[in-house]
């Protein structure tokens, strides 16, 4: 038996389809993926992600530490602000890719893959030596939702007694709901506006339920993977790993070279003045056939790359994937084939993110 999340009874009398990920036993559907896609990108749809983990770093230390363990500037940070950022070895390979909230001006969190808690939390006090701090895995403490759409911050806002309309991307505010603190953000993983509540599991359930009976629909594994891959969010596993570097992933905006001294960052340096060999580029299919993670990339008779996400957008009605491909094949327009069950299928490079939301369901 996996690791069950304080929803786990809620998923199953709403006939959730229960699959292991990652040692959790999470939803991966309730109605259905297509109809969970398409309520996230027309209303609004609850996600439970309290798999993921909060790791807590404390001290006078904190803000310097973390700017030697990650890629983006922590000194852009204030109080009240989250950023993204990646965690590398000293091969510029990714560790995992994660948030870095500020809660105080001495303590942060690291909300990190479910995947990844453990591994991370090693690394993260491995590293912590020399440096004025505390680190603490908050984990089975906090429960999460994600509460994603246009019409996620008026839904939010009847429950949650404050106006969160008014919180800018990448910001979040500490509430009061139902007699106990909570964490809402403006955060998500969906390419959607939306919001991440953290606070106990009792909070966290009664939150699930109110919510839904006002009219979110609960999503599951599924629809989460087919949005984030639409808005080209990389997941870590599939576009990330200790084999990938960030630059080839395409996450340039969130590595900071020029902040200092960090873990891997000679050897991005290096790999950024020497030139990308790889790249990660969105494919769309010329036909119905769906390429899968893992799937061989072709042009002519030479495997230039693999798939690393795949599937058919709901949004778009075609299929769509995304690949590490040699660089030299990377343009938009390129031909390429995919290799599915020993056959090849015509592809083409083609502009990422695949889906952008219309501006109207952009927060100010």
């Amino acid at each position: 038996m996996g690791k069950r999340t304080s929803l786990y009874d809620a998923h199953l009398r709403l006939g959730a389809k229960v699959i292991d990920f990652h040692g959790f036993e999470m939803p991966v559907q309730y109605r259905g993926i297509r109809e969970e896609h398409t309520s996230v990108r027309s209303s609004v749809g609850i996600f439970d992600v309290s798999h993921m983990g909060e790791i807590e770093v404390q001290g006078e230390g904190a803000r310097l530490f973390l700017q030697h363990l990650v890629t983006n500037d922590v000194e852009r940070l204030r109080v009240g602000r989250a950023m993204y950022t990646l965690m590398l070895d000293e091969t510029g390979g990714v560790i995992d890719d994660l948030l870095v909230y500020q809660l105080a001006e001495d303590m942060y969190w690291l909300v990190v893959n479910a995947s990844n808690i453990a591994d991370d939390f090693a690394w993260i006090r491995q590293h912590a030596d020399g440096y004025a701090v505390t680190v603490q895995d908050r984990s089975d403490e906090v429960a999460l939702v994600a509460v994603q759409g246009p019409e996620a911050a008026t839904l939010l806002s009847s429950v949650a007694e404050v106006d969160v309309t008014s919180l800018r991307p990448f910001s979040f505010l500490r509430a009061d709901l139902y007699g106990g603190s909570s964490i809402i953000s403006r955060t998500g993983y969906t390419g959607e506006d939306g919001f991440e509540v953290y606070a106990s599991p009792d909070v966290v359930q009664r939150l699930f339920t109110s919510l839904i009976d006002r009219g979110a629909l609960p999503c599951g594994l599924g629809a989460r993977d087919t949005l984030r891959l639409e808005a080209c969010l990389p997941l870590y596993g599939n576009e990330l790993n200790r084999d990938i570097t960030p630059l080839e992933a395409g996450l340039d905006p969130f590595v900071k070279l020029e902040k200092g001294p960090f873990i891997g960052r000679d050897a991005l340096a290096q790999q950024r003045q020497a030139g990308l060999l790889r790249k990660l580029v969105g494919l769309q299919m010329d036909d119905r056939a769906i390429a899968r993670g893992g799937y061989p990339v072709w042009h002519g008779e030479k495997v230039v790359g693999h798939i690393t996400s795949g599937t058919l957008s709901p949004t778009l009605g075609v299929p769509i994937a995304l690949a590490l491909v040699d660089a030299s094949y990377a343009e938009i327009g390129q031909p390429l084939d995919v290799e599915i069950r020993n056959k090849r299928y015509p592809a083409h490079v083609v502009q990422t993110p695949f889906y952008k939301r219309p501006r109207g369901n952009r927060p100010s």
